[in-house]
């Protein structure tokens, strides 16, 4: 009788030792189910740990449009930033860590007033080491503020290499003591037929509206360099003629109607005189037109100080004035509505996020 206890109580011992087991197998191929399924969609993912742990980076699927690419069309490229989340996680900054910070000061505190110009700057190559802070774009946001102004520094541009490596030599940290998030375009036109500096202007402000709400837009010619960072990049209520001092000129402003150069001003004051004319082929005569849009548009024109706005005009071979400018900018009143960015058409052949700034090659259709 103890022994068929004894069996009875040794076959329900292996039948429960079986049961657990079982049980324990199948939890463990359930685990492994979920955690495979759900573990892609998760907070810990790794993709989500990529772009945490490389803020500089964009995502792998992420592009940028190239005409010379047929196969893609351009709805299949996302836009540049596609929310206002989005956006700053794109860019490389913490949404997080944004929200928290405090704005940064108006009057920033780092300034250090008159500058001194490289006219003999490092390739750009070298510069690229220079700049640490910038993510892919020459995108700059403050680390410790909330910047109060998004400025596009739009920069029309052909042949002027070493030209170029001195502005971004001493744009980058002059912009950056300024306390504002900013991108470089420079935007060159390819070919060799007359250069239009109004158009491209045009394109580097469609382009750079394409891929953020910028604020503030600042027009901007390759050969001119600020001499004091107390001329802040910023957009005030009027337009701004930032360059009223050039060390060309004696450090005089040419003419009062004069606004070439460098000048600022937002975008939805751009829009209302509906950007440069078009039609100003070779050199001359579109910073003219644009003031008279300005002031078709009723707006003031403001400029600081002489001593503030001083540039550094870079030495080249002048060019030669086109013969057409007078006549074509007589007739500007009776045309600015209807010539300027809503009658704008170009070709984008190519476009890199390089280290320094965004660059694009843009072909011009001529008439």
């Amino acid at each position: 009788m103890v022994g068929a206890v004894s069996a009875t109580v040794r076959v329900a011992g292996t039948t429960r030792c079986w049961k657990l087991g079982l049980l324990t197998i199948v939890t463990l191929v359930v685990s492994q189910f979920l955690l495979f399924h759900l573990g892609s969609t998760s907070f810990y993912s790794p993709k989500w740990s990529a772009l945490v742990e490389s803020p500089t980076e964009l995502p792998v699927n992420f592009k940028f449009l190239n005409m010379e690419e047929e196969e893609e069309s351009e709805e299949d490229i996302p836009s540049y930033y596609d929310d206002e989340e989005d956006q700053w996680a794109r860019s490389g900054e913490n949404v997080t860590a944004r929200r928290v910070r405090p704005p940064c000061p108006a009057n920033p505190p780092g300034l250090v007033g008159r500058l001194r110009v490289e006219r003999n700057p490092p390739t750009l190559e070298e510069l690229e080491d220079y700049h640490p802070e910038l993510t892919k774009g020459g995108h700059y946001w403050p680390r410790n503020c909330t910047a109060l102004h998004k400025v596009a520094i739009i920069i029309p541009y052909r042949d002027r290499r070493n030209h170029l490596a001195a502005l971004v030599l001493h744009l980058h940290p002059f912009l950056q003591r300024q306390l504002i998030e900013y991108n470089i375009y420079v935007v060159e036109q390819a070919g060799n037929g007359p250069f239009n500096r109004g158009m491209l202007m045009n394109v580097g402000f469609t382009e750079a509206l394409k891929q953020f709400p910028y604020d503030c837009i600042l027009l901007h010619d390759v050969d001119l360099v600020p001499e004091d960072d107390r001329n802040l990049y910023t957009c005030p209520e009027p337009p701004r003629h930032m360059s009223a001092s050039i060390s060309s000129h004696h450090y005089r402003l040419m003419y009062a109607d004069y606004f070439g150069g460098v000048s600022a001003m937002t975008a939805d004051q751009y829009r209302a005189i509906n950007g440069f004319s078009n039609k100003f082929w070779g050199w001359g005569g579109e910073d003219d037109d644009l003031f008279r849009r300005v002031r078709y548009q009723k707006m003031n024109i403001s400029r600081y100080p002489g001593d503030l706005g001083r540039y550094t005009m870079l030495s080249h071979k002048k060019a030669k004035p086109s013969p057409t400018r007078h006549r074509v900018l007589r007739k500007g009143k009776r045309r600015y509505k209807t010539d300027g960015l809503n009658s704008l058409k170009y070709q984008i052949l190519k476009t890199e996020r390089r280290h320094l700034f965004t660059w694009m090659l843009v072909a011009l259709p001529r008439p």
